[in-house]
């Protein structure tokens, strides 16, 4: 799991099972009471104003409660998985405004094209690509969003950057995504299924705001945060806690 090719082919395949409904988001489903039944986050109060198909509970945050999307606005949402956040993005932006999903597993991208076509979100683009080249034009979005994937991408600064590339000046982000207080241990590291469950790769959090720091990006904010003992259970290794947090920037 050291190779970047390694970490996504993996990734890959894990999420290509969730959207077949061959495993949860944590663990396989046939794995009982361990990371399979764990839930980052409760979009109860928001699937309704949204696709209730799109909510496969793979966030672990609420991300455009925090944006402040506007209408007319391009908003960019990286991992946009089955669509839920791209789906409440697009009802803010309204039919004068762009939502742009990118996904890397094609199984995921059919899901959310068949949850557009079947709920007439006209104004929404799919793309398939990677986080770290994404291929649109520069400072061409006024909003990203994101909802526990950049912990799964390997090389995040790269992502950060790209972030910083295609906003516009004045631009913003709305991030939530797993960190860590306290160093993970390196076999939890190198463990193929933690990556999956968005542990492995998580950063410590003041390395992780740091690196949005060195993207360029000003007024970065945690505005909120959470802990999850019942995913350091299910762990049982190594003095390091899981927390999940939604992040907030500026481009100026």
């Amino acid at each position: 799991m050291k190779e970047s090719k390694d970490v996504k082919r993996v990734v890959q395949a894990a999420y290509a099972d969730v959207a077949r409904g061959e495993r949860g988001c944590c663990a396989p489903a046939d794995e009982g009471e361990s990371l399979a039944n764990v839930q980052f986050v409760d979009y109860a109060d928001l699937r309704q104003q949204s696709v209730p198909d799109a909510d496969l509970g793979l966030g672990c945050g609420t991300p455009t409660v925090w944006a402040g999307l506007q209408a007319g606005e391009t908003v960019l949402d990286l991992g946009c998985g089955a669509g839920i956040d791209m789906f409440l993005a697009s009802r803010s932006v309204g039919p004068d405004g762009l939502v742009i999903g990118i996904d890397l597993t094609p199984e995921m991208l059919a899901l959310a094209r068949r949850n557009a076509e079947r709920n007439n979100f006209t104004n929404v683009r799919l793309i398939r690509c990677d986080l770290e080249n994404i291929p649109l034009g520069t400072a061409t979005v006024d909003v990203v969003l994101s909802n526990c994937v950049i912990n799964l991408v390997p090389e995040k600064g790269r992502v950060y950057r790209q972030i910083h590339r295609l906003l516009r000046p004045g631009g913003r982000f709305a991030i939530s995504d797993m960190v860590t207080l306290g160093q993970i241990p390196e076999d939890v590291r190198q463990d193929p299924e933690l990556w999956t469950c968005c542990i492995a790769g998580a950063l410590e959090r003041e390395v992780y705001l740091q690196l949005i720091r060195d993207a360029g990006f000003t007024d970065v904010s945690v505005v909120s945060e959470s802990s999850h003992e019942d995913v350091e259970a299910a762990i049982d290794e190594g003095e390091f806690h899981i927390l999940s947090v939604t992040v907030t920037g500026i481009k100026e």
